[in-house]
């Protein structure tokens, strides 16, 4: 039955070629066992709690989702707002946790809360509601969960469930993390629990004052509208407090001090609890300790930059005999710096920390961003644990890594745990793409631009010269030149259409460094829009395949901004830019992501004019489309509302697609999805002649 579909229906149902290959890793302690999420193939939704046996190889199924679940499962609001703002879009178990034993795991399936014996199987049925983020304490007596605005306990062995915090105002809520902090610092906790499991770290989040936005169905409007609070730039942020809370009912709130944002926390045994913060600005980023007797914090580390100071994920942490594991940034690179002395070189961009305990495992770039491997530290010195090219992403401990290797020369991951010296492999099960990237990787131009340039299968050097595609994201804390044959299925199906498709990162992209990250601070429009004309005219310098005087743009989010952009002010260069749920008018975005690079609008009201769209809007002279969902709660609609209304008002012509009910997703319903992009390439094709 497959077999017969499309590629592009194929592409939606296998969510890109991901369903089925294993994901969210626990070790055990010992490194004897492995848990993990995965699929029952390639186009199966419910992901299923499997274990494997490092030693033996077998993997065993410990929580079966489809027996629990037979039906349709039921979400939450605050738990479909939970999953778009981790782009999860799968279904059974997609998030657990476990003591630090590894041997009891809780997770949520249809808002009912189980726990599960790894090694016996046996499920337990715990609480049934809406139950968020279930965590255990790391002893494994006692399981905490955030649910309509409380955070809640219970006691295993009785069954017991006690509220831990929780107000009578629908303003406040516990143990969950703001909208802020999951979009945008890649933070999606909201509470921690002490190593010795008697008290928790828990996140008290009061919106109000913040602006309240209002969502829609105009295709079904008897539906209640989705009203949310939204910190757009300038505006009032939600008040974050700390508050550590014991099982006995005791409370110690955490020192308040002059900081905006909660990057991070962490609390371990070895030393007490951290939190990092930031000002609004962003140009400083405190790493503070809390006295768990008086709340009281003390200062442990702090690091400044005149534009901002990035945010790498795993850090700061303790090692277990109380060395302070952090990333700095020195000599334009992200270095990895334990008890105060920097254990990688330069060449070497720490792009995350995976794990930190006796020695530490991280990702990194080293001379080529488009590759991501796996480190690990060994007694002051650094070891790669991942092989060949590729996208190595890594998980477990230094000691026993769980590796995911994505590559050109195959599609979908290959997953393999070291240990030892030992390799054992986890099944991938993910299906077959059906399309191979015609590809060439290149490096380009006077900031060697990164590019991947994409040619219909079959075509040859005599061929006729190709209309030009450009597919970019652009933008900053995301790559699309990456060495993965999944990065590029989509535009190789865009490239069999009759298209010379061109991909390319430019400044602010990751894995170059700072220098480069921040260059385009200010500038996203002017900087953003420069690399993507000069990877395009120093590729068609290069490759006779390109025919200049027909070239489009398309793109989603930033790369729908960039895609507008460019027609508006570069007419010159592009003659057609299908931009999807574009940001336009950057004071709707939010305070985090875009006072990061235009600053805060009352001092920089110019930067945000001269960066945004809508100005731009009366000298449109190039067909433009604009799709947008109207449900998308990250890039609200106005966005291409407003910039429709503004052409209209300059009497300019163009072409607006709202996508009922999608959020800023893409679409998830596949006849929808595989028609949105046979009327791209339709309607580009029209335009280009």
């Amino acid at each position: 039955m497959t077999a017969d579909l499309s590629f592009l229906r194929r592409l939606v149902r296998t969510q890109r070629f991901t369903l089925g290959a294993p994901k969210e890793f626990q070790v055990a302690p010992d490194g004897s066992r492995v848990l993990y999420l995965r699929s029952g193939g390639g186009y199966d939704r419910m992901h299923s709690l499997w274990s494997l046996d490092v030693v033996s190889g077998m993997e065993s199924k410990l929580v079966d989702a489809e027996q629990l679940l037979p039906g349709e499962e039921e979400l939450s609001r605050e738990e479909r707002a939970r999953r778009e703002r981790s782009r999860e879009s799968g279904g059974g178990v997609v998030r657990y946790a476990v003591d630090t034993a590894c041997e009891t795991a809780v997770f949520s399936l249809g808002g009912t809360l189980y726990s599960v014996d790894v090694a016996t199987g046996k499920v337990v049925e715990r609480v049934s509601g809406a139950v968020i983020d279930p965590r255990l304490n790391p002893q494994g007596t006692h399981v905490a969960y955030a649910s309509g605005g409380a955070l809640r306990v219970i006691e295993l062995a009785t069954g017991t469930d006690t509220v831990l915090a929780d107000e009578d105002d629908a303003e406040i809520t516990w143990g969950v993390a703001e909208f802020i902090a999951a979009e945008e610092m890649s933070r999606s906790r909201g509470y921690w629990w002490s190593p010795n499991g008697d008290a928790v770290l828990a996140q008290r989040t009061d919106s109000t004052g913040v602006p309240r936005w209002n969502i829609a169905d105009p295709a079904n409007p008897a539906m209640p509208v989705n009203t949310v609070a939204y910190p757009a730039a300038g505006e009032r942020n939600v008040g974050v407090s700390l508050r550590i809370i014991g099982l006995d009912g005791s409370t110690v709130d955490v020192e308040r001090g002059d900081w905006e944002y909660l990057v991070s926390a962490q609390w371990s045994a070895g030393g007490p609890p951290l939190i990092t913060v930031q000002p609004r600005d962003q140009r400083r980023l405190d790493v503070l300790a809390i006295d768990v007797t008086d709340g009281t914090t003390s200062l442990v580390h702090s690091e400044t930059d005149p534009a901002w100071v990035e945010i790498i994920t795993g850090v700061p942490a303790w090692t277990p005999d109380g060395r302070l594991v952090r990333v700095e940034t020195s000599e334009d690179s992200y270095r990895l710096v334990i008890d105060g002395k920097p254990v990688t070189d330069p060449g070497l961009r720490v792009r995350s920390v995976l794990h930190v305990g006796d020695e530490v495992l991280f990702s990194g770039s080293e001379a080529d961003p488009t590759q991501i491997h796996v480190y690990r530290t060994d007694a002051g010195s650094v070891v790669r644990l991942s092989e060949g090219d590729g996208v190595h992403v890594g998980a477990g401990t230094a000691e026993t890594c769980v590796l995911s290797s994505w590559s050109l020369d195959y599609a979908g991951p290959r997953v393999s745990v070291r240990r030892d010296g030992t390799s054992a492999a986890i099944a991938s099960h993910t299906a077959d793409p059906g399309i191979t990237p015609n590809l060439r990787m290149l490096t380009v131009g006077e900031r060697d631009l990164r590019c991947a340039l994409l040619l219909p299968t079959g075509y040859q050097p005599s061929d006729e010269p190709l209309p030009v595609l450009l597919d970019p994201y652009g933008g900053p804390h995301s790559q699309r030149v990456l060495s993965t044959r999944n990065a590029f299925l989509t535009s190789q199906w865009f490239a069999d259409k009759g298209f010379a498709v061109l991909v390319a990162d430019g400044r602010g992209s990751p894995g170059r460094g700072p220098e480069w990250e921040k260059e385009i601070g200010g500038a996203l429009a002017e900087t953003s829009l420069t690399d993507q004309v000069d990877a395009l005219r120093a590729v068609a310098a290069e490759r006779s395949e390109l025919d200049t005087s027909r070239v489009a743009i398309r793109g989603w989010s930033y790369g729908g901004y960039l895609s507008a952009l460019a027609v508006l002010r570069r007419p010159d260069v592009f003659h057609a830019a299908v931009a999807g749920a574009p940001v336009t008018d950057w004071s709707l975005y939010d305070t985090h992501y875009t006072e990061r690079y235009l600053g805060h609008p009352a001092d920089n009201a110019e930067s945000y004019r001269r960066n945004s769209l809508i100005d731009d809007a009366a000298s449109l002279e190039r067909p433009l489309l604009i799709v947008h969902g109207l449900a998308d709660d990250n890039v609200f609609v106005a966005h291409a509302l407003r910039l429709s209304s503004a052409l209209l008002a300059g009497g300019k012509w163009h072409d607006f697609l709202p996508l009922v009910g999608t959020t800023h997703m893409t679409p998830s319903d596949e006849v929808v999805a595989e028609n949105l992009l046979h009327l791209q390439v339709d309607w580009l094709k029209r335009q280009l002649g």
